[in-house]
């Protein structure tokens, strides 16, 4: 293919974009769909997770609380594990972009626990020549990239709830290398983040335990790529979320779970040049603070807006003997706001100290999701095999 340089960071804009919409932007009816930068944040990494509807916050503890509420970790029932997991992305068009993501826990005592992990997004290579004199010129490949580096620490305040606090560096790796005005940006996030798990109780004639969770995640600076740009906000996010699991027997268990998830972003505003002609949406230049307050009622069609940027998304897990799971679930969001609506399924097998989890997703919107049809895989190695109690035996 014979190009220009102009041509080239058009390209190279529209993969970015492309990739980093989530595709399901385009075409919308609103052109305010809120977007941030670094969105790969968002993706979920874990498969239990993925074929729950992708829901997590009130969800029993595991290997992967990291992302979604790293309070879980004080009620985790073994007292080390590492967790390895691998999503391709956009698989039906290239074979080369990837999610992976290696996180490791360990419970500091009956009350604590710390947490880390490394979470890697590859847009794979990129190709670029150059048409000069009649020839065809190689300028190079280059392989952008983006990546975070967290770690947290969760502590029991009661038998039942726990908090946590985690820190995060984010590093975004767009530019090329013939592009002077790009270059990587940087930035850090905060989570703040509370679980409650209560004791097991008695339901009609079952055993029950009820969860809840809430984690406003990212809340950090605003990323800056180009000189003289505007800056581009982290993906801060809130999720709020309960949970019922009933125990049936020894043997059998089934969870039930539902999530409620907001960007604190602010809502793109339409922009006009000096004529009043309509130049497009944009998101004001206001530092993450101010837009985390805004978030909640800036939305120009007021409070119907505001309630349809928020996602909704319920869960099922039935577990057997604690080595077998089957899930599935459903996720919602609004047509205007991206129409990420899909249906997911999954299962579990714990084989002595390896737990491994597969999702799959369906969607069910007119516009494709760039999961859909993708088999997202994760694995847990548990390095204490002593403690593997469940939440019921654990309690008693």
């Amino acid at each position: 293919m014979y190009m220009s340089n102009n041509t080239m960071r058009i390209i190279k804009v529209t993969v970015f974009y492309f990739v980093f919409g989530f595709v399901y932007c385009f075409g919308q009816n609103s052109n305010r769909v809120v977007t941030t930068g670094v969105p790969f944040l968002m993706i979920t990494a874990d498969a239990r997770a993925a074929g729950m509807g992708e829901l997590g916050v009130a969800t029993s503890a595991d290997n992967y609380s990291q992302h979604w509420n790293p309070a879980k970790y004080a009620f985790a029932t073994k007292e080390k594990s590492f967790g390895l997991s691998y999503t391709p992305y956009l698989s039906k068009l290239v074979d080369d972009i990837f999610l992976g993501n290696i996180t490791y826990y360990k419970k500091i005592d009956d009350r604590s626990a710390w947490a880390t992990s490394l979470r890697y997004f590859s847009l794979g290579d990129i190709q670029f020549n150059e048409f000069i004199a009649g020839n065809i010129v190689d300028q190079g490949v280059e392989r952008p990239a983006e990546l975070t580096l967290d770690l947290s620490y969760a502590l029991k305040l009661s038998n039942e709830f726990s908090m946590a606090v985690a820190g995060r560096f984010i590093y975004s790796d767009l530019k090329i290398a013939m592009d002077a005005d790009t270059s990587s940006a940087r930035s850090l996030g905060v989570d703040v983040s509370a679980f409650y798990e209560s004791e097991p109780f008695e339901m009609s004639t079952n055993t029950a335990i009820f969860r809840s969770g809430i984690n406003i995640s990212n809340i950090g600076p605003r990323l800056n790529y180009d000189s003289g740009a505007q800056k581009s906000f982290i993906p801060t996010n809130l999720r709020i979320g309960t949970g019922l699991e009933l125990f049936f027997d020894d043997d059998n268990s089934l969870g039930f779970y539902t999530e409620f998830s907001k960007l604190l972003v602010p809502t793109p505003v339409a922009v006009f040049d000096t004529d009043e002609n309509f130049l497009g949406y944009r998101q004001p230049d206001i530092d993450f603070l101010n837009g985390i307050f805004t978030s909640f009622s800036d939305a120009p069609d007021g409070w119907s807006e505001e309630l349809s940027e928020i996602t909704t998304a319920i869960g099922l897990e039935y577990r057997f003997q604690e080595s077998f799971s089957v899930r599935t679930g459903f996720f919602n969001e609004s047509q205007d706001k991206g129409s990420r609506r899909y249906l997911t399924m999954g299962a579990g097998f714990n084989l002595d100290f390896i737990e491994i989890d597969l999702s799959y997703l369906f969607s069910t919107s007119r516009v494709r999701n760039p999961l859909e049809n993708t088999i997202r895989f994760s694995l847990s190695l548990n390095l204490d095999q002593s403690s593997s109690q469940s939440p019921v035996d654990n309690s008693l």
